[in-house]
């Protein structure tokens, strides 16, 4: 049995909580606002394109705004700043250091925007603690492209193998499986510790 010495994290709803729909919804907006700011933006193929981070703010605010011309005011208004989208989980950094302690090397591979990054660094503390990885717009590759998991591995000398990645979403982790990469369907942390121990993590 091949013998796992990298834990590989993704962020949003895995290390932090990416609360999008209560982040709108504290801007008061009806529910026909928030059904459309949601189908313009996150539940929109433009979002990828925001975590890409090979567009400008201004491009990508003109490419929702597209997406539903009728609503510029509140996607303006909501997007300004997004701190709150994303929750601190208060166990991301004793896990981490748990992992570290026992000696596994622990890194993050995430798509993750601009933005994100800046506007809610208060959830995101973790990230001093892992030992490395990649957020995609500073790559301009995002999850499940085939590039992003190459360019872990090579920038870490990564055995595939003796690697296990935690996402909440299948594609990412079917992706990650064609290069040998072991996977934890994430959905809380009890049980992803349970299936990682029968990967031989301790």
């Amino acid at each position: 049995m091949t013998v796992i010495n990298t834990i590989i994290f993704d962020i949003g709803n895995v290390l932090t909580g990416f609360e999008w729909k209560a982040f709108f919804q504290k801007f008061g907006y009806s529910e026909e606002i928030l059904d459309r700011i949601s189908k313009a933006t996150v539940e929109s193929g433009t979002w990828a394109e925001y975590d890409r981070g090979a567009l400008s703010d201004e491009e990508i605010m003109n490419a929702f705004i597209a997406n539903d011309p009728g609503i510029e005011r509140e996607l303006r208004e909501s997007l300004e700043n997004i701190q709150g989208m994303l929750i601190r989980y208060d166990y991301a950094i004793p896990w981490i250091k748990e992992l570290k302690g026992k000696g596994y090397r622990v890194l993050v591979l995430s798509n993750f925007a601009s933005r994100a990054a800046s506007d809610c660094k208060d959830a995101l503390d973790f990230l001093e603690y892992v030992d490395g990885g990649i957020l995609s717009y500073k790559e301009k590759f995002i999850k499940p492209q085939p590039e992003i998991y190459e360019l872990l591995i090579d920038r870490y000398q990564l055995n595939p193998t003796e690697c296990v990645f935690l996402d909440d979403t299948l594609a990412n982790l079917t992706a990650a499986e064609k290069f040998g990469i072991h996977t934890v369907h994430f959905q809380n942390k009890k049980q992803a510790e349970m299936e990682l121990s029968k990967l031989g993590v301790k």
